[in-house]
């Protein structure tokens, strides 16, 4: 029975299989611009811009979540087949597959923390203009299109802080303040998709 059959790295067998998966369907997606990796991230909650802790360590909100996944997939994976080689080396037998998981997710994190390190800084620069939905909060805007009142929300051009333009969703956050197309109005908190706003009081802001 040879390492890559053995019941013993079938763990690592799968990681390698799903790591490869994933990487096929983010190619594809990359042409139909439907990238899962930004479906993924779009999924997770806004965390604040400086994310500390393990999370931090780990790189994410710097490196899509995707391709963090895959970075501890292939550690996980090469270093479990490694372990398993060098214990048959060495005692000619395969280990429990438990036991050859255990330093095999350490090294996988591992990997996470370097090459996703790596990626971070050589991800291409307009990455770094990517902003926290969140963010968006405490600025001003204006509505471009329809009438937001109670239960209505209009769509608002709002500018970040690289100048790039941003579409909201925007009711008013006052119940029988109405927004008509042209109104400038200021963000000042998200529920849900659905930004809340107030007629913008300092119209410098624009």
């Amino acid at each position: 029975m040879t390492l890559f059959t053995a019941a013993e790295t079938l763990p690592f067998g799968v990681a390698a299989c799903v790591m490869i998966g994933l990487g096929i369907i983010e190619g594809i997606g990359i042409f139909t611009a439907m990238s899962p990796s930004q479906l993924l991230d779009n999924l997770v909650p806004d965390s604040p811009e400086s994310v500390d802790g393990a999370l931090g360590w780990l790189h994410v909100g710097k490196v899509p979540l995707l391709v963090l996944l895959i970075l501890f997939l292939l550690g996980f994976s090469m270093s479990g087949y490694a372990i398993q080689m060098f214990a048959h080396g060495l005692l000619g037998t395969y280990l429990a597959p438990w036991i050859a998981a255990v330093p095999a997710t350490f090294i996988g994190f591992s990997t996470v923390r370097a090459l996703g390190g790596l990626l971070a800084y050589i991800i291409p620069k307009d990455e770094t203009t990517a902003v926290s939905n969140l963010s968006l909060i405490g600025r001003a805007g204006v509505v471009v299109t329809g009438t937001a009142r109670a239960g209505m929300a209009a769509e608002v051009r709002v500018r970040d802080q690289h100048g790039n333009p941003h579409y909201l969703m925007v009711e008013p956050d006052v119940p029988d303040e109405e927004f008509e197309q042209g109104t400038e109005v200021l963000i000042v908190k998200k529920n849900g998709a659905i930004y809340r706003g107030i007629r913008n009081p300092h119209p410098a802001l624009l």
